[in-house]
């Protein structure tokens, strides 16, 4: 599979099979995420792998209420990746002051780019994802048991899709890209 043909074919999957997913399939994809690009290569992007169904349900039941159809969609993926940031790290500079007027907000952006990472990495091996970003940040937190350390930044359902939806209509280059 060429990079375009894995930019323009993966879809967000929002329903999955029941097959597992091997656990050495999700090593590869996290190998292959790391090389995501980060600021001044600080790599703060962590993964917690939800496998567990009593705690993948508890995180879709008490985690989404905001948003109830992000927690049907957990239920029925086999893993829940949770994706998270160091904190304090991208964006900064060793003395610990910030290096851009952006300050922290670079941790957001290196997540980003390595959920996006992921997910092409997950369509290479067959498997299907979804970006969530709605879904109650401490509850969640809490029922991780993240570090103070870290921050909750996306959960990505994963799995061998059981849909294969078509891409949604894309707006022009012209209305995308100013030349100066």
């Amino acid at each position: 599979m060429t990079a375009k043909e894995c930019i323009l074919g993966r879809r967000s999957i929002r329903q999955y099979s029941d097959k597992p997913v091997d656990e050495s399939v999700l090593r590869e994809i996290v190998e292959e995420a790391s090389y995501a690009p980060s600021w001044k290569h600080t790599q703060i992007t962590r993964y917690i792998a939800v496998t567990d169904p009593a705690v993948k349900n508890k995180i879709a039941k008490e985690g989404t209420t905001i948003w109830p159809g992000n927690g049907r969609i957990i239920e029925q993926a086999p893993v829940l990746v949770a994706v998270t940031a160091i904190k304090g790290r991208s964006g900064y500079e060793r003395d610990g002051s910030f290096s851009t007027v952006r300050e922290d907000r670079w941790q957001f952006y290196d997540a980003g780019v390595a959920s996006q990472t992921f997910c092409l990495a997950a369509y290479e091996h067959g498997l299907g994802t979804v970006i969530l970003g709605l879904f109650d940040i401490d509850t969640v937190s809490s029922i991780l048991n993240l570090p103070e350390d870290r921050e909750l930044v996306a959960l990505i359902p994963l799995g061998y899709p059981a849909e294969e939806p078509t891409a949604p209509k894309r707006k022009s280059v012209d209305d995308l890209l100013t030349v100066i």
